[in-house]
This record gives C-alpha cells, structure tokens and sequence, in this order.
C-alpha cells in the first residue's frame, strides 16, 4: 500500500478552528490507515457520479427561492455507497478464505480524496475536491479497505493546469492559494458544518444557498465529460429543487424533519436550518417575508433569534427600533443583543443618509 500522499501530509499539518478542531484529534489515524485498522494491506476506492442533469447554479439567480447543494437533493449517498460497497465486499469474500475488509463512508477519520487521487480515480484539484476525467467534480466517494494483497493502480495526475475558475468564483474567497480551502470562510462549511452564528462578513455572499455551495464545483472544465447521473436514486426530489424561501418559513420542527427524512438535511437540525433560511430571506430583497421572520424573533435558539433581527434589518430596517424595543429589555443572550446593536447601528446610519 503506498504512503500517503505528500499532498495529504501538506493538508494534515495545517491549522484548524472552532467546529474543525476533531480533524486535528484524529491526525494520526487519517495519515496512516493502518493506525486505523492495522490488517490492511489493500484500499479499494469507489466513486459514484452524480453529475446534475441541469445548471447547479442557475437558483442562485432566483433570490426568493431556496438552494441546497446538488448533493442534497436526493436520498442520502451515505447509504446508496455504503451499499454499493458491501457488494463489492460480498464478493472479494466469495474469492479467497481468510478475506477480512472493512467498508467505510463518512464513517471514519478516511482521507477519500488522497487516497482516491493514489488509486486513480481523480486527481484533487484547486478546489481541493476530486476532479475525474469521467465524472468531473461530480463524485461521491466510499473506501474498502481488506487484508487482501492487490497490486495498486497507478495514480492519476493532475490535470488542472493554469485554471482558476474554481479559485475565482468562490463567493468569500475561501481559497488563500491553489489546493488550499480556509474552511472558515467557505459557504458549504459555514452552512453544514458550523454550529454557531454565522459570521456578518459571510452573510451577503451566502445569498439564497441555505445548505451547502456547488459553485467551485459547478465551473470545473471538466464537468463538461461529465454525463447526469442515471442512478434513480440519485434523481433530485422535485420539493427540493426551486424551493419558495416563503414556504420553507412556515416549516415547524416536525414538517421539517417530514420534508427532510432520508435527506442529509435533516443532519443540521432545525435551529440551524433556520439560521441559515433566514439569512437567505435576509438576502431576498422581498419585504413580504417581514412577518414571517418577524414569528421568529421569539423563537427558543439563540441561531434563530440573531438572524431574524439581521435578516429584519436587511428587509425593514425602519421598523427596527419598534422590534428591539419589546425584546431587547429581555433578551439574555449575549450574541443576540449584539445583533440587535448592529441592527440598530444599521437603521441609524441608513437614516442618516436618507434625503
């Protein structure tokens, strides 16, 4: 089995923060499989297209409408691979007494990306996602890993070039070089990943995009060898594709778990769904969805409450002062009082300039 490739121990030895830290406590066993399982000899890696059959980024263009990545659209991958995988294992099992493999998806401190580049699938581009001559960007990766000696495939190389267009369209300039991703700054990461308030520098260039962000991936060259996927169940549930940020703001907590069951979703959970729901209401322009952000604006999470007021003060900043001053005596979360603060600062000096 060949080492890790120096790409990977590039990216192990950089810093992590906040939500991000669990990437450094498992450090060793994602630098060498062996520390997670030490029988393996062999990895076998599996990449599964799911190319959309349209623009990923064309609902961005529609602000009153909701985006979720292409890879939410459908029922979760993790089972779909998983599964997939386990017939492979089935079989290499049926091979050879004495076969022992493990399968993994998202399930254990894996590399997939560096260890799919050494096994020829791909190449991690600038992005620093799996790039495929076949399926371009499009990939969903799983990993077998067995005490069965095989001989390796030939890794692929890379195939990037002088491109950037990866690079360039990233809507907060989360990428500080070329195959470096400051996860901080990224939308996919912020929306997904991130459990606390989402920044006030991120919130406009998030637009209408409420889980996750395809747009580095979408503009990859590549992708244009790439064909829809035909798995039936990776076709995109139509309640998910042009969603009205309207409807979404009238979900409760079991009609979000109904519209989002057997979806990755789901996983976020309400409070953060809604944070990142209102930012997009926030971002809309559309002052029809005052009052249902306003219902919101007694809402249990601290997430909620925050971006409510923000999402107000982008919308009705005039109505502002009226809003904090039954809330604000009450309020005792500090991150929500300083939301209030800015979002009185911000009809201030709005009204300030107003002719």
């Amino acid at each position: 089995m060949p080492e890790a490739p120096a790409r990977l121990e590039a990216w192990l030895d950089a810093g992590y923060a906040g939500d991000m830290e669990y990437m450094a406590a498992t450090r060793e066993r994602r630098a060498a499989p062996r520390a997670l399982w030490p029988d393996v000899k062999s990895i076998i890696l599996l990449g599964m297209n799911y190319a959309p059959a349209g623009d990923p980024l064309a609902l961005l263009s529609e602000p009153s409408r909701a985006n979720i990545s292409v890879y939410a659209r459908h029922r979760d991958y993790h089972d779909l691979v998983k599964g997939r995988l386990k017939l492979l294992a089935s079989w290499l099992a049926a091979q050879a007494a004495g076969v022992d493999l493990r399968v993994f998806v998202d399930t254990a401190p894996v590399m997939e990306k560096p260890l799919a580049e050494a096994a020829g699938l791909g190449w991690q581009g600038k992005h620093t996602n799996l790039v495929s001559r076949q399926a371009g960007s499009w990939l969903f990766l799983g990993s077998l890993f067995t005490n069965l000696p095989i001989a390796p495939d030939a890794a692929e190389e890379d195939h990037c070039g002088s491109c950037r267009a990866c690079l360039d369209i990233c809507p907060t300039k989360a990428f500080p070089r070329p195959y470096l991703l400051d996860a901080r700054r990224c939308i996919s990461y912020l929306t997904i990943e991130h459990k606390g308030h989402i920044p006030a520098e991120f919130r406009a260039a998030i637009g209408n995009r409420v889980y996750g962000c395809d747009d580095c991936l979408a503009v990859c060259p590549w992708n244009k060898f790439a064909e829809a996927a035909h798995e039936a169940k990776l076709q995109p549930r139509a309640a998910l594709l042009a969603p009205k940020i309207e409807d979404w703001l009238r979900l409760d907590e079991a009609g979000f778990r109904r519209l989002f069951s057997g979806s990755p979703v789901k996983r976020i959970g309400f409070a953060r769904f809604l944070r990142n729901l209102l930012i997009a209401a926030g971002n809309s322009g559309e002052t029809a969805f005052v009052p249902l952000i306003e219902a919101r604006l007694d809402d249990e999470s601290p997430l909620v409450r925050a971006m409510a007021i923000w999402a107000l003060g982008r919308l009705a900043p005039a109505r502002i002062t009226e809003w904090a001053a039954r809330r604000r005596p009450v309020e005792t979360d500090a991150d929500v009082q300083a939301e209030w603060s800015a979002a009185l600062g911000h009809a201030a000096s709005l009204a300030e300039v107003a002719p």
